[in-house]
């Protein structure tokens, strides 16, 4: 099983920060990336739409994705705000652990 997952979470451009500040002060996240701005081509109500948004690039352990996903959907200004974990198959050690650190998981739970 997975212990460490990637979440990419699109927004509104005025909202990243805000969020991105949300999921590291409720320890949703150890760490979250803001790439400001990105063109994003999508169907939406079936329609083709097109619009910059920016991408959250959010760095979380197993224990905190549920509430990761609740807590972003609690916040987020669209109906179906884009929530995709995709799992760590590995890396650097030290920074796995201490995703486990900033997040308050002790090791024995992992």
């Amino acid at each position: 099983m997975h212990r460490y997952f990637v979440v990419f979470i699109t927004t509104s451009v005025d909202r990243a920060e805000d969020m991105a500040q949300h999921i590291i002060k409720e320890k949703l996240g150890a760490c979250v990336n803001i790439v400001r701005e990105v063109n994003s081509i999508y169907w939406w109500k079936g329609n083709i739409e097109r619009g910059k948004e920016s991408l959250l690039v959010v760095k979380t352990a197993k224990e905190k994705l549920r509430d990761l996903v609740d807590g972003v959907k609690s916040i987020h200004p669209y109906t179906v705000p884009e929530i995709i974990a995709i799992p760590i198959e590995a890396g650097n050690e030290d920074y796995l652990k201490w995703i486990d650190e900033s997040l308050g998981i002790s090791q024995e739970s992992s």
